[in-house]
């Protein structure tokens, strides 16, 4: 059913036609019209190198349908410095960074209080159906900006449909932003959930969905590599001595275990399993919900979760993850083949892109000969407090981290009259001291302007959020791991472009040429660029540039 758009939308493509046509023959030369449905497909921690290292080893139609066929940036990278799991899906239908978006981390310390504040936690919302924890995330009521599919939304009277899809809470409901809909895997049950901040209940095709529990018939399944041993030569090995438990192929899902259960459903997602079922969620969401059925733009974003489980346990460089990128590769393929065949070659535009790019793993770097290692946060901690003691008193001035930063003890220091701004610059100056710090900034200058500028301070200020973050930005040394424990055999989160440069692809031959494009651009350039595509303005705290497709 066609509906009519605002004089806004219509000044909009105006624009569009300008841009989209740049690069065609002719004055005459016409923008075609909005694709139906726009499809952003996000791969949680996936670097482009990885994508580009691989690549004679990729499938035609998986990653190679944007290498080949479509436009894609060789130089694309985030533009601020805490480069994690919510921020990344906060930026990339807003075009907006933290300092803007509120969304600083996956959690914060309140500055105020202490507390731990989860990105997408809401108390006053649960998940349909599941039992729900204090800091699980049900609402996008933490993020501060509208995404482009808010701007859908309202602008055809909310006829458009807005779907967000992820392995994580965090991965679908910042991305469906405050108008659309959100659903996300729930580790216990093997199924997917919505929250009563969407809706009462499911509609019946998610109840169907779940009902076939098609989590159970990975039970007894078995993750191989996809290609000879000679094929992974280039990659870390098996069980390496860094590797978290289970770093080894091949992997059988449920080994040791009766039935399935939440231990089962839970290990799915550090494997190629979890993304297939996301993708088979995904399918059954466009059907269900009959996107680009008509001639209203709808969104689509599928968040597949896996690569970051599998890149934390086992770095970046392991054979592990090498082979989940073909794994993931051929998937991707097989849901671009449905794309086709349900929503029509021509009625689509995919972009694929990544929340956070991922360091090598601190002892792998150790030994290739890089000054690389180890900081926990929590002895760091302890040494500012004692260390702080001889000029400002016994305390615990430094409450903890907190994205990337370090909240002070508002109360203490206010109980003792002790000068902020000083106790500021002493901690500064302790924190440089230690082997894995290389910059920080404190509150006056965030606040201000003021201080050193360019690497990495630039990007140090545009992660921090007045109201929520710390009162020292920090960033990392490059090749040092910050970690409260030993969690991971390593992580992500720095200003280094093995953190920041992630894949950005676009695919959709009415809109998009095929080119590689070898100029900078940053991720928040991808929600003005879509909004063009659709013909309407893009989401209004969106600090990126539209870039051309054609």
């Amino acid at each position: 059913m066609k509906t009519s758009r605002p004089v806004a939308a219509s000044l909009s493509l105006l624009f569009a036609t300008a841009l989209l046509a740049g690069c065609a023959s002719g004055p005459s030369a016409e923008a075609p019209p909005p694709p139906k449905l726009v499809v952003l497909v996000v791969i949680d921690g996936l670097p482009q190198r990885q994508v580009l290292d691989y690549r004679e080893q990729l499938a035609p139609d998986g990653f190679r349908r944007f290498l080949d066929r479509g436009r894609w940036f060789s130089q694309a990278n985030y533009g601020y410095a805490y480069t994690v799991t919510a921020a990344g899906h906060a930026t990339l239908l807003t075009g907006a960074y933290p300092h803007r978006s509120g969304i600083i981390g996956n959690e914060w310390r309140d500055p105020q209080t202490g507390q731990t504040v989860y990105c997408t936690g809401d108390t006053a919302y649960t998940y349909i159906g599941h039992k729900t924890s204090a800091l699980d995330g049900t609402s996008p009521r933490n993020m501060k900006v509208e995404t482009l599919g808010d701007v859908m939304r309202r602008e055809s009277a909310g006829k458009a449909r807005v779907i967000g899809i992820s392995g994580k809470d965090r991965g679908a409901i910042l991305p469906a932003g405050h108008a659309g809909t959100a659903y996300m895997y729930m580790a216990q049950t093997g199924q997917f959930a919505s929250s009563t901040f969407y809706m009462k209940e499911h509609p019946a095709w998610v109840n169907a969905f779940n009902a076939a529990k098609p989590a159970d018939r990975f039970f007894g399944a078995v993750w191989s590599p996809l290609l000879p041993e000679a094929a992974y030569a280039k990659s870390v090995p098996d069980n390496s001595p860094w590797f978290n438990k289970g770093g080894s192929l091949p992997k059988k899902m449920g080994e040791g275990q009766d039935s399935p259960g939440p231990l089962f459903y839970g290990a799915l997602m550090p494997s190629p399993f979890g993304d297939e079922l996301t993708l088979a969620f995904a399918r059954a969401a466009v059907e269900g919900e009959g996107l680009g059925a008509d001639d209203v733009t709808d969104v689509l974003s599928v968040s597949l979760s896996s690569h970051d489980y599998v890149n934390h346990a086992w770095g970046a460089e392991s054979r592990m993850s090498h082979d989940h990128v073909l794994q993931l590769d051929r998937q991707l393929a097989k849901f671009f083949a449905f794309l086709d065949e349900r929503v029509g070659k021509d009625n689509y535009v995919l972009v694929l892109s990544a929340d956070h790019g991922f360091m090598p793993v601190p002892e792998y770097s150790q030994t290739l000969g890089r000054d690389a290692g180890r900081q926990n946060t929590r002895e760091t901690t302890a040494r500012l407090n004692a260390s702080l003691a001889p000029n400002f008193g016994e305390g615990t001035w430094a409450l903890g981290f907190s994205a990337y930063g370090v909240v002070l003890n508002g109360k203490l220091i206010k109980e003792k009259n002790v000068d902020a701004v000083a106790l500021q610059e002493q901690m500064r100056k302790l924190l440089l001291q230690e082997p894995g710090i290389s910059a920080a900034l404190i509150r006056p200058e965030l606040e201000n302007g003021t201080g050193p500028t360019g690497e990495p301070y630039d990007k140090m200020r545009k992660t921090w959020y007045r109201d929520r973050s710390a009162d020292i930005q920090l960033a990392s040394r490059p090749y040092w791991m910050l970690e409260s424990s030993r969690g991971s055999a390593t992580t992500h989160g720095s200003a280094w472009e093995y953190d920041t440069n992630v894949p950005i692809l676009f695919y959709g031959p009415r809109w998009v040429s095929a080119a590689r494009i070898d100029e900078p651009v940053e991720v928040a350039d991808i929600a003005p660029t879509l909004a063009v595509v659709v013909g309407l303005p893009a989401p209004a705290q969106s600090e990126g540039r539209a870039r051309a497709l054609r």
